[in-house]
């Protein structure tokens, strides 16, 4: 891992402090990752690794309120979460959430006496700051061009899978990578949850997810309801999955199904999820966080995806999960080409205020064709 080129827009900054050095007499270390699920699902590899390098350290996850509802009495490389207020770029608020100052949190924070302090949450604008308030030793992260340096920086650079790029970043404070496949434990307490919900499987089940908070990542409900037919047709128990929010494409798809199919909309917590996914043979879905949840506790996928988020997050081995992907790059409504740019200087880089499906091109057959493959292993 080299150090980054101290000539072009950012020359005027300091080269990264001894990259890939082992940082001697660390206690404590602070991870900032407080955005969505599969965002967090992403970082699983860099946080193993940082268990290995520092193996009696303490991990502390700066997230989200829903991470320290994960993660508590779960077994993995956190071991406690501080929740970081919300800020722009860094999450945003939940309902009824007490307001403290990052500045309070912050001071609070300087007290824990961190040793290392890393930045997996993005380009560095919002997030370095933070990082770099919190007193810590050593510094590491992501710079992108307008974000301030930390001790030890890597450039950000658009299109890197998620995955690797966090390695990449705990390998500059000595944390070689472990593995490169995301997992999460699966516990008794999910299990028990899940249970309570679903009750005894009378047959094999397999899930659909079709939602997804970026409309332009989501497939056709008309589409999830002809793989619910055909995988009802072979025998399995579908169930279709989806948060409050989703509940009514999760309608659309039953409705559309013209089978019986199993809605579970907000009936589960993410742990519950985690175990239900973990019991079905196969999950379908676009690209969001409970495909990559999925895949973490060791299920099946077949996920559709916009082709600029395949090359950032889809899985990396193809044994037992299945990347379908679009190849729009072109606002179906108004022709802008929304494909980001990696300097400012490239044509495109388009944003429009449309989000209709850049997916919907993906044909059913496709997906199923995936699915049976998988399903036959």
């Amino acid at each position: 891992m080299g150090t980054p080129s101290t000539s072009g827009p950012l020359g005027d900054a300091a080269a990264p402090a001894a990259p890939g050095e082992r940082v001697p007499g660390v206690a404590r270390i602070a991870v900032l990752r407080a955005n969505a699920l599969g965002d967090f699902i992403f970082i699983l590899p860099a946080l193993e690794a940082l268990r290995a390098a520092y193996p009696e350290a303490e991990i502390v996850l700066l997230g989200a309120p829903w991470h320290a509802q994960l993660w508590r009495d779960r077994p993995g490389p956190v071991d406690r979460v501080l929740v970081v207020p919300p800020a722009p770029g860094i999450r945003e608020p939940v309902a009824d959430e007490p307001q403290t100052p990052m500045a309070d949190f912050l001071a609070a924070a300087r007290v824990e006496r961190f040793d290392l302090a890393l930045q997996l949450h993005g380009g560095g604008g919002n997030s370095n700051p933070i990082v770099g308030g919190l007193g810590a030793r050593v510094t590491a992260g992501l710079r992108a061009e307008d974000a301030p340096p930390l001790d030890r920086w890597i450039r950000y650079v658009y299109y890197q899978h998620e995955v690797l790029r966090y390695l990449e970043v705990v390998g500059l404070v000595g944390a070689p990578p472990a593995g490169i496949v995301p997992t999460l434990a699966v516990t008794a307490a999910d299990r028990a949850e899940a249970y309570g919900v679903l009750g005894p499987p009378g047959r094999p089940r397999v899930a659909l997810h079709p939602g997804a908070t970026d409309t332009r990542r989501r497939w056709p409900a008309e589409r999830f309801a002809e793989v619910a037919r055909a995988l009802a047709a072979d025998g399995y128990e579908v169930l279709v999955t989806g948060t409050p929010a989703e509940r009514d494409v999760v309608d659309r798809v039953v409705a559309a199904a013209g089978v019986p199919v199993r809605p579970l909309v907000g009936a589960l917590g993410l742990g519950g999820l985690a175990a239900c996914y973990a019991g079905c043979a196969l999950v379908v879905s676009n690209d969001t966080g409970p495909l990559h949840l999925a895949a973490a506790v060791g299920t099946p996928t077949v996920g559709v995806y916009w082709i600029g988020n395949l090359i950032n997050g889809g899985h990396l081995l193809r044994g037992r999960h299945r990347p379908i992907a679009s190849w729009t790059v072109r606002c179906p409504v108004c022709g802008v080409d929304c494909t980001p740019g990696i300097y400012p200087h490239r044509p495109g880089d388009g944003e429009c205020p449309h989000r209709d499906s850049f997916v919907a091109d993906v044909p059913a057959i496709e997906v199923l064709e995936a699915a049976h493959d998988l399903l036959a292993v």
